[in-house]
């Protein structure tokens, strides 16, 4: 479903990334682990379209994600890619399901059809009786579902996890690990995570390491 060859990035002198290939398919997770500076993030940004390679190709569901540009990657990016990341980056003056309508409301799609997914989606998560609450009113754990739920109201093909655990205590990030555990078994969703947590790494399908820019294993 995702594959991408020959990734490289430099800022300046300094070579990030030094040539990654990556596959992954529908329905897998796979966390991608190792120190800090080792390129994990970056990675993750330039399969999730968020920054350009300086070289490589990364095919999306047999469209070459690398070609595309300005308001097609913008459209393409809001369809078929969700994000997470360690801070949940909710709008604070929205509540939480207009929070998780943006994304649909962007793509242009019914304002009733989203607000209903995002309903269901919030009431799938636990959150069924938080939907007029804004973010200051939710505890942390709370946020980050609510981050979840918005990476998934356009049915993306893969969600993107950015240290999705880094800011949640123990409890609340086992809950996160076994809800991705449940989307992939209910949803068929598929997601790509970077972390630290060695726990959320062990329950992945499959569990990539980086050293200095390279996959080592």
């Amino acid at each position: 479903m995702l594959q991408a060859k020959g990734i490289t990035k430099s800022y300046g002198p300094l070579a990030v990334l030094k040539g990654v290939d990556i596959s992954i398919e529908k329905g897998e997770i796979v966390s991608i682990v190792g120190s800090s500076g080792a390129g994990k993030s970056t990675l993750l940004h330039i399969l999730g379209s968020l920054d350009t390679p300086d070289a490589g190709t990364i095919m999306m569901n047999d469209i070459a994600v690398h070609s595309l540009k300005g308001r097609k990657l913008a459209n393409f990016r809001n369809k078929n890619i969700g994000f997470v990341f360690q801070f949940h980056h909710l709008l604070p003056e929205f509540n939480a399901i207009e929070n998780v309508c943006i994304p649909g409301w962007i793509a242009g799609r019914s304002k009733k059809q989203v607000r209903d997914e995002a309903a269901k989606l919030l009431d799938l998560l636990g959150l069924g009786h938080r939907l007029e609450n804004k973010p200051n009113e939710m505890s942390g754990g709370e946020q980050q579902r609510v981050a979840v739920a918005r990476a998934l109201i356009n049915n993306p093909s893969i969600v993107f996890a950015d240290e999705p655990t880094g800011n949640l205590d123990s409890a609340n990030a086992e809950a996160l690990h076994h809800l991705f555990l449940e989307l992939r078994n209910t949803l068929q969703q598929t997601f790509l995570i970077v972390t630290h947590n060695e726990e959320l790494a062990a329950m992945s399908d499959r569990t990539i390491h980086m050293r200095d820019g390279r996959i080592v294993k």
